[in-house]
């Protein structure tokens, strides 16, 4: 086999083992982060940070989940700086909703202040409450499971 030959062969292992490894600790619901960043051709690294988060979403209550995202960190996401896009995605068997949220790198991500997340975090609640019926005295209809981040290659 040619040297350059073996090379790409070699990065198809390596792309392959780390995407294997992802994937058992994303199904053990293991919450440390996983990392992985890949040479590009000109030797530069390519690395996107990717937010995954879990809530409890049950059946029911799917629709109006998907009406507080849309209300709440949908516009408020599309205008933040390095922001790439985002994924909703459900789970029936779990009645649990996943975010992935692409940024261009954690320090954009990380940057936001506290307190701007937390003002639109309550916004989806109180729209999230509004499209369940729930009082305004109750606790998030759709409370956090899981936190993390990923890097993709």
């Amino acid at each position: 086999m040619t040297p350059l030959r073996w090379r790409r062969v070699s990065s198809l292992i390596g792309l392959l083992l780390i995407q294997g490894v992802t994937l058992v600790l994303l199904l053990s619901g293991h919450a440390a982060p996983v990392r992985a960043a890949f040479a590009e051709p000109d030797g530069a690294y390519d690395v996107v940070v990717v937010e995954h988060l879990r809530l409890k979403v049950p059946a029911e209550a799917r629709q109006a989940w998907i009406q507080a995202e849309q209300g709440s960190w949908e516009p408020w996401l599309a205008q933040q700086e390095g922001f790439l896009d985002r994924q909703l995605l459900w789970d029936p068997a779990t009645e649990e909703g996943t975010l992935l949220i692409r940024w261009a790198d954690r320090e954009h991500w990380k940057a936001i202040p506290d307190a701007e997340v937390q003002a639109v975090q309550e916004r989806f609640e109180r729209l999230a409450r509004a499209a369940t019926g729930s009082s305004d005295s109750d606790d998030n209809p759709f409370p956090l499971v899981f936190e993390g981040e990923l890097l993709t290659p």
